[in-house]
């Protein structure tokens, strides 16, 4: 299929676009918005910054990267991948340092679209993907675990040791916590698929347990304020960006474009086998830059590609991007209708969110392919992979 520009894109989506398609879109966005509204608060904790950065990530994403994307099935915002990663970034140069990294990575990625080199990101092996998904799951679970307990206990240099300190005890766990944290868990696995598709489990875990909360006040940490705007206080400025100094930015930037390119792409990839519509790789890395560059000036994280919002919409009927801003529209009326419910959301009720959507997150069909096969390079690869992934430097 030969590749095709923005404009040939608009017109192949839109071209005898109706009014039943425009509803097919619209309630296919708002049903993606309910599941990615606990999701990007959840990830917006996790990522170091806060969960009104999570929401804003999220809308901006929903607006820009869906309009500008390759695809019209791509829904991007914050991820589980890519918060893993910001959270060690955060420890170590702060949150300006994330925002100028993020800014740079999106710089990156219009570079690459610009160049065509989006289809070099294909070559990276299968095995390496997989391994490095699973550390990444692995380090947003051990990330939950003391919200999960209600307890707050010392930071280590890698995430595996962060994992072993916890069998040094030292630390009482609040039943209170657990059991909102459970009740989250709980939904999560035993809502029926059937019924996820209406109403998703996650966010319906949510509710649960911060209304048990509101009836019962147990003393548990909450989210907190959530400011009814889309520029946060805290924020990228011109005046914050230490120019003489930028290389000392480019690991985290270069790290951060890498993990946008291949979870976008390989979100393309999903979705194009489930739609039959081909990802025009090149400008979809070109809409993720786009949005990168623009989200750290409102005092958002780096957001790519979300495999589970994308297939969310594609199995709700929607038809073209505007599924992305009728999401990120959803995403915007909650922040200004919901936000004074929102901030009473405990803390270990994103930590359940979290915990189930990490497990969630590994491929375990190909991971039980690769060892039942007994594939000796593939297996020594994704463990390699998956073992530097949470005892390294992201």
């Amino acid at each position: 299929m030969p590749k095709r520009s923005l404009k040939q894109l608009y017109q192949s989506e839109f071209t005898g676009y109706s009014l039943h398609k425009l509803q097919q879109d619209a309630l296919a966005g708002l049903t993606v918005a309910a599941v990615a509204l606990p999701l990007a608060l959840a990830f917006g904790v996790v990522s170091g910054a806060t969960a009104a950065a999570g929401l804003v990530t999220a809308v901006l994403a929903g607006f820009i990267m869906g309009a500008l994307s390759g695809a019209p099935f791509q829904i991007s915002g914050p991820t589980g991948a890519m918060s893993a990663v910001l959270i060690v970034l955060a420890q170590k140069y702060g949150m300006n340092g994330v925002w100028i990294a993020g800014l740079m990575s999106g710089l990156f990625l219009l570079v690459i679209g610009l160049l065509r080199l989006g289809r070099f990101i294909a070559f990276i092996p299968s095995p390496v993907i997989t391994g490095f998904t699973s550390g990444i799951a692995l380090i947003i679970f051990i990330g939950q675990i003391d919200n999960f307990f209600g307890v707050s206990t010392a930071s280590a240099s890698s995430s595996l040791l962060k994992f072993v300190n916890y069998f040094k005890g030292g630390f009482t766990p609040d039943w209170h916590a657990m059991l909102l944290a459970g009740i989250v868990m709980a939904t999560m696995i035993l809502w029926p698929k059937k019924w996820n598709a209406k109403f998703p489990a996650s966010l319906l875990g949510i509710i649960l347990a911060t209304g048990i909360n509101l009836w019962v006040k147990w003393p548990v940490s909450v989210i907190g304020s959530i400011p009814r705007t889309l520029l946060l206080a805290d924020r990228l400025t011109l005046a914050n960006i230490p120019w003489a100094n930028l290389t000392e930015y480019l690991g985290p930037a270069l790290t951060i474009t890498a993990l946008g390119a291949i979870e976008s792409l390989l979100c393309g990839t999903v979705a194009s086998n489930m739609t039959g519509t081909r990802l025009q790789a090149n400008q979809e890395l070109i809409g993720q830059g786009i949005g990168n560059m623009v989200i750290p000036f409102f005092g958002g994280v780096p957001a790519t590609a979300a495999i589970a919002r994308s297939s969310v919409g594609i199995k709700s009927g929607g038809q073209t991007r505007l599924v992305s801003i009728f999401h990120a529209l959803g995403l915007l009326l909650s922040m200004f209708l919901l936000a004074p419910v929102m901030e009473k959301i405990p803390l270990a009720a994103l930590a359940g969110v979290l915990m189930v959507t990490a497990y969630r997150m590994n491929e375990w069909d190909s991971i039980r392919f690769t060892f039942k096969k007994r594939f000796k390079t593939a297996i020594i690869a994704f463990s390699i992979t998956m073992l530097a992934t949470i005892a390294l430097d992201l």
